[in-house]
């Protein structure tokens, strides 16, 4: 499967199940469990495996793709595919033993939808610092811990969890492991409620005692930091800019739509005919989200090809990104006015959604910081 192939069938998934449920799983906080499934089927789970374990071995700039097509659609959808693939490209990482590798022919047979449970209260948005501390009992590991915004609790199969190792003197001596679903000891803490990405299931989870499965160890001992850093955040970063400019794509067509149906009927004209103010915000409106694309597209080549700036690029994408995202949905709101307060259109679901980006770990202010230091030579950590 190329790219254009790859879209292709994450355009007509999101069209035939995905578009047509988004109002409905946002109301009642419901796992699009139905799209999911199609993804399997499509093959698009495995997008960046590679071809030995079955996957696609497509890359970055299919997955933002890919990404920002669904997000156009529904971005709680897109963010449980986001998740998805940044722990499978952990998983990936990881020494092949039989259990890693079983995961990964799973995962690209479309059976196997995988997330990240990084985040805890005491670290808050500093996903990269877990409290929680793995415990040696002779040749075995237990993990106690409280994790908070995991995406698809309990309807992933696996979930990559981070620790402190056993010995681990710092906060960012970490280890990660994977625990599947049927661990005893995991379980989801609460149904997930939240202001906007209602359909992701993002709740918190509790591990009480959970023991290591053998080959389940995905770092070394306190190599989980580096990890973080190097797999997730750029594919993560990356990910959320894509849901972001799929969130601000949505908003520019139904504003528009909006704009040419709603009409003046005393003066025979649509809003967008007779009101020039509104038309010159639809405008900015646009002018943002080719940017963001712009961004997006600068981001994946600087993943394709590495060079000194990426670091600085994989930071700006994200709180960049953020604020686009906030700034065009909001723009919609106040361009469709009455129409779009009182829910009548997809907008309000919009910009909820699209308040998450900036507040979801590494923050638009966590970014800022590490990007100040970046440019003036201070190390980040």
């Amino acid at each position: 499967m190329n790219h254009e192939t790859a879209v292709s069938k994450t355009k007509e998934i999101a069209d035939r199940i995905l578009a047509p449920a988004a109002r409905q799983n946002d109301k009642d906080a419901r796992f699009p469990s139905d799209t999911i499934t199609a993804l399997g089927s499509a093959g698009l789970l495995g997008i960046m495996l590679p071809g030995e374990v079955g996957g696609l071995a497509l890359g970055p700039r299919t997955f933002a793709a890919v990404i920002a097509t669904l997000a156009e659609a529904d971005a709680s959808a897109a963010m449980v595919y986001l998740m998805h693939v940044c722990a499978t490209a952990t998983i990936a990482a990881a020494p092949h033993g039989a259990a890693v590798v079983q995961t990964l022919r799973e995962i690209s047979a479309g059976r196997h939808l995988t997330t990240l449970a990084f985040s805890e209260a005491g670290s808050r948005s500093h996903f990269w610092a877990p409290v929680s501390r793995a415990k040696r009992n002779g040749a075995n590991l237990y993990i106690t811990a409280k994790k908070s915004w995991v995406t698809s609790a309990g309807h992933a199969q696996s979930y990559v969890v981070s620790a402190l190792a056993p010995e681990g003197k710092g906060p960012t001596d970490s280890t990660l492991y994977l625990f599947t679903s049927g661990t005893r000891g995991l379980s989801v803490a609460g149904p997930w409620d939240g202001f906007g990405m209602r359909a992701n299931a993002s709740a918190p989870m509790i591990l009480e005692d959970c023991e290591v499965e053998p080959g389940l160890q995905l770092t070394d001992d306190a190599a989980g930091f580096k990890a973080m850093l190097e797999i997730v955040l750029p594919l993560f970063n990356l990910g959320t800019s894509a849901v972001a400019l799929g969130l601000c794509r949505a908003a520019v067509a139904e504003t528009a739509a909006h704009l040419k149906t709603a009409r003046f009927e005393h003066l025979g004209q649509t809003l967008g005919e007779s009101l020039p103010t509104l038309r010159a915000q639809l405008a900015t409106m646009q002018i943002d989200t080719d940017g963001l694309a712009a961004r997006i597209d600068d981001l994946v080549d600087h993943l394709e090809r590495p060079r000194d700036t990426t670091v600085l690029r994989v930071l700006e994408s994200k709180a960049s990104a953020g604020d686009v995202a906030i700034a065009v949905t909001s723009a919609a709101m106040r361009v469709c006015g009455g129409a779009a307060f009182s829910k009548h259109l997809a907008i309000e679901r919009l910009f909820r959604d699209a308040q998450a980006g900036a507040v979801m770990a590494p923050t638009g202010d966590v970014l800022r910081e590490f990007i100040g230091k970046a440019i003036l030579g201070i190390p980040l950590f």
